[in-house]
């Protein structure tokens, strides 16, 4: 009974974490794309933002977190639903994130991919409105995608179907 409590809580408390994240980003960022929004925008400041947004649903959104980071999540989710242990379910975001417990060069690409989005946040924090906006629309959208398919997966990971994905834990 303790077991299977501990693991309802690791994966509730992993996936949240996850989201929770994800959506602190979209909460960080829309300021600054309601504020290019609601700037003068020139016709190639629209194309570009639809380009931009166009771009990033594929690449972040679909691509990304859709076919890679979403089902991984779930399916790590999962395997600490019926694996718990007292770090995994105390570490549970950064254990779904594949931070620790997962193979090194899936624990190299968590890794490499957070240092990439830091310096990205870094950059983009010099870039002047209304490319801000744009870029962090772009952002938003993709972000907002993984928020929903990291849901979507955990709803399968979770239920009968099971893991989409190998969770690929060490």
């Amino acid at each position: 009974m303790v077991h299977a409590l501990m693991g309802l809580f690791g994966a509730v408390w992993g996936l949240l974490g996850v989201t929770l994240l994800l959506g602190s980003a979209v909460g960080r960022l829309t300021p600054k794309v309601l504020e290019a929004l609601r700037s003068p925008l020139s016709p190639a400041h629209w194309v570009a933002l639809a380009a931009w947004v166009g771009f990033m649903a594929f690449a972040e959104g679909y691509r990304g977190f859709q076919r890679g980071f979403s089902p991984r999540v779930a399916a790590r989710a999962r395997y600490l639903l019926d694996h718990p242990s007292a770090a995994r379910v105390l570490l549970a975001p950064l254990f779904c994130m594949a931070y620790f417990g997962a193979p090194a060069r899936r624990r190299g690409v968590a890794i490499g991919v957070t240092l990439g989005v830091i310096g990205l946040v870094v950059a983009v924090r010099y870039v002047a409105q209304p490319w801000r906006g744009i870029i962090d629309a772009g952002v938003v959208v993709g972000l907002g995608w993984g928020i929903v398919t990291v849901l979507t997966s955990a709803v399968g990971a979770l239920g009968a179907r099971g893991p989409a994905v190998d969770p690929e834990v060490t």
